[in-house]
């Protein structure tokens, strides 16, 4: 079933991809490619993110968020369209430029003292788990654990709304039983994979947990957004109600709390240590207007909307939750973006700038990638029930005191 909306989305999607494309002509391959992962790595966040929120829900038995889950249901059709996403990177990586987003896939990049990859005794060790093989067929697993539990958990849910059989419930917990582990282990090697190696001297034990951080509050953000929408819309009317809000708001708090320990962890523990393979990823985002760049991330990312996630107020008043949600996604957009767009340098070493034409390309990827993820939400939304009106919990849910 198809609706307008999505299809407006599937335009808009085709148009931030095309625009993004003939960024080619004017910063070439590798910066438009490298802007490109920026958007996916994004839109990769929101829909893990929701796979993740949705699992530990069924796990905790969570009765506040089964009217709210289905949303978060919805949001996960989208990993098919991620999937095909991040493909034209991977087949330009064996068709193309070699290089072209990931350095380690070509032997003869230049690293440093006139060395190139094949000869760089750290890629040495780590050319088992680097290489462009083993990079395709785990990107492929990855996405078949991500679409084989989606599948699982929306078949179980929407079949639960026609036949009301309470075995669904318990096939959905189950799923999530495994699921946990399984999207937590396949996330962090993602991340890994498709953003920290870009820079494959760096260490840290820490990297797939920043992840995490960043998907689970892009995606309780964007859940906040698509509720309220479809509140004002009429949709939610009666169902949507302060404590909600305030459950939902409570686990923005969380993670931002949480982002900011991951983060301050990460760079205490390499500034202590002082060791050059793993401080230089900080003194090159240290650089120009990456400085700001990150003193932004520590105001925007974790100060700002930890103090306004504080106030119960703010947490269930619509227009103020709404835009602490805006305002998480946009740090979120500038924290991916600040982990991959410094990679790119120039002939001394130090990171192309931040504002620049690059930027721009970082934008329209995201409005790219963006348009076929809403395009895939909404072609869901109709097929099925607005909440699952079956499940066990879904009384207690709507009867949640204000």
């Amino acid at each position: 079933m198809n609706s307008p909306g999505a299809s407006k989305a599937l335009w808009v999607g085709i148009a931030g991809t095309a625009v993004t494309a003939l960024g080619i002509l004017v910063s070439g391959q590798t910066a438009v490619a490298t802007s490109w992962l920026v958007g996916f790595g994004f839109w990769a966040a929101m829909a893990i993110g929701m796979l993740m929120m949705i699992v530990i829900w069924h796990v905790f038995d969570s009765s506040w968020s089964v009217a709210l889950r289905r949303q978060f249901e919805h949001g996960i059709a989208a990993f098919p369209w991620l999937a095909l996403m991040l493909l034209p990177l991977i087949l330009a990586s064996y068709f193309g430029k070699r290089d072209i987003v990931w350095p380690w896939m070509n032997p003869l990049h230049p690293v440093f003292s006139g060395r190139t990859v094949s000869t760089d005794v750290l890629y040495e060790k780590k050319e088992a788990f680097l290489n462009l093989p083993l990079f395709t067929a785990m990107s492929i697993g990855f996405f078949a654990i991500w679409i084989g539990l989606s599948y699982r958990l929306r078949k179980a849910s929407f079949t639960q709304d026609v036949d009301g059989d309470v075995k669904w419930t318990h096939r959905m917990r189950f799923t999530a039983a495994y699921g946990i582990p399984a999207v937590a282990l396949t996330l962090t090697a993602a991340a890994i994979y498709w953003f920290k190696s870009l820079e494959y001297h760096w260490f840290s034990t820490m990297y797939g947990v920043w992840y995490f951080s960043d998907c689970a509050r892009g995606a309780i953000s964007l859940g906040v957004i698509i509720m309220l929408w479809l509140y004002e819309r009429g949709d939610f009317k009666g169902i949507l109600k302060r404590d909600h809000l305030w459950a939902i708001g409570q686990l923005m708090l969380t993670f931002t709390v949480f982002w900011a320990y991951i983060s301050y962890d990460q760079y205490f523990l390499i500034w202590n240590a002082n060791v050059p393979e793993e401080t230089f990823w900080y003194n090159i985002r240290e650089y120009g207007d990456w400085w700001y760049v990150s003193l932004f991330l520590v105001f925007g990312n974790f100060l700002l909307p930890f103090l306004l996630l504080l106030s119960y107020r703010y947490k269930v008043t619509h227009r103020t939750i709404r835009r602490i949600a805006y305002l998480i996604l946009l740090v979120i957009f500038v924290d991916i973006a600040y982990n991959i767009l410094p990679a790119l340098k120039d002939q001394n070493g130090n990171p192309l700038a931040f504002f620049s034409i690059r930027l721009v390309w970082s934008i329209t990827s995201v409005i790219g990638v963006g348009g076929f993820c809403v395009a895939a939400y909404l072609r869901s939304l109709p097929t099925t029930k607005l909440i699952p009106i079956h499940d066990p919990r879904i009384a207690e849910c709507l009867n949640h005191d204000d």
